[in-house]
């Protein structure tokens, strides 16, 4: 016996409408599950995982600075996807925005000016977008799988990075530690409502960058575009579509968004560059992207509840003491009740027979 997907003749709209609720219903079912094994009680984990982060104004700071670089590399992931163009490298494209919006604050910190701040965010942007571009490129000019170039291209920036931090641009007065020098106040994100808590203006930036791709998705010839060469890329060359140019459309847009991501969270949540400066947002944001259906609207409200996980995460480590890796791994089993839910939407499930499977194989070989 063998199980097949067959695709079936039209997809429910009201499946379709509840798939992201039925994923984080059966993800909350599963993560109690998950606690039970661990000897944790279920009520008491998930209360601090989605209840006990929000209860303080600071801690819905915190929740705007976690979920501000999962939308903004989740709005630029959603265009990459739709257009059938899997960039999985936003976590390389994000670091790369963050070295290359670091160079002022760096390597001139005697320049402090108003200025300083709108040239890391756009050399931030550019960083990223010509780390994107390479994928494009290979793929475009040579027809490599960009799955693997821009995952492998994660993991050259990850180690650029910690070069540059452990040598040439290590603090001087850093006592001998693997970061940069402190970033002057010209060169901080500055927040939102100080008073408050620590939120900052990359959660604007990622609000205004949703509303403006979705805007280009559902209003303009551009977003028609990355459409229907997602969906079907020979009709799209029938109307006159360029796939080529669709591609470096997409790496750039994603790139360039990652990397603003990047500076933002380097001059707004840390001030300073360090070995790590991710706990893995390019990858989550995936879940992100998917979570809210690709689209940016539905990412905005994607990327607040992923950013609760983190939030929740660090909680129960503290008052229930769970393991980190139980973090990663109620964010993996979002992303899997996600993809199976979409899965499902086109596809039914059919279990065939010994016999039957052969007769299939037959009349397929004729």
């Amino acid at each position: 016996m063998r199980i097949e997907l067959v695709k079936r003749p039209e997809r429910s709209q009201l499946f379709a409408a509840f798939s992201p609720f039925i994923a984080l219903g059966l993800t909350l079912i599963a993560g109690a599950i998950m606690f039970t094994v661990l000897g944790k009680n279920p009520v008491e984990a998930l209360y601090y995982y989605f209840i006990d982060p929000l209860r303080e104004v600071w801690s819905l700071h915190e929740l705007a600075v976690k979920a501000a670089p999962l939308i903004l590399i989740a709005v630029g992931l959603s265009i990459c996807f739709l257009s059938n163009n899997w960039n999985i490298g936003a976590e390389g494209q994000f670091i790369m925005g963050a070295i290359a919006g670091s160079i002022l604050p760096v390597m001139f910190p005697e320049f402090q000016s108003w200025i300083v701040l709108p040239l890391m965010l756009l050399m931030g942007i550019a960083g990223g977008a010509l780390y994107g571009a390479i994928p494009a490129y290979l793929k475009v000019r040579f027809n490599t799988n960009e799955i693997l170039t821009s995952l492998m291209l994660v993991y050259v920036a990850q180690l650029f990075l910690d070069w540059m931090v452990r040598g040439p641009w290590r603090n001087p007065e850093g006592m001998n530690f693997p970061e940069t020098r402190t970033f002057s106040p010209s060169a901080v994100l500055p927040e939102i409502w100080s008073a408050s808590g620590r939120a900052n203006w990359g959660f604007v930036f990622a609000i205004v960058a949703a509303v403006a791709l979705w805007f280009m998705l559902s209003r303009t010839l551009r977003g028609f575009e990355v459409q229907v060469l997602g969906q079907s890329p020979r009709a799209g060359k029938f109307a006159g579509f360029s796939q080529s140019r669709m591609v470096f459309f997409a790496f750039l847009v994603a790139g360039g968004l990652a990397g603003l991501a990047g500076i933002s969270e380097v001059s707004g949540a840390i001030g300073q560059l360090r070995p790590t400066i991710s706990p893995g947002y390019g990858f989550a944001a995936i879940i992100v992207a998917f979570l809210g259906r690709l689209n940016p609207l539905g990412i905005i409200a994607a990327g607040l509840v992923l950013a609760l996980s983190y939030l929740g995460g660090e909680a129960a480590q503290i008052s229930i003491g769970v393991s980190d890796k139980v973090v990663r791994a109620f964010q993996g089993m979002l992303l899997f009740f996600v993809l199976a839910c979409d899965t499902l939407i086109l596809y039914r499930i059919r279990f065939v027979g010994s016999s039957a499977a052969k007769t299939v194989e037959a009349t397929q070989n004729v």
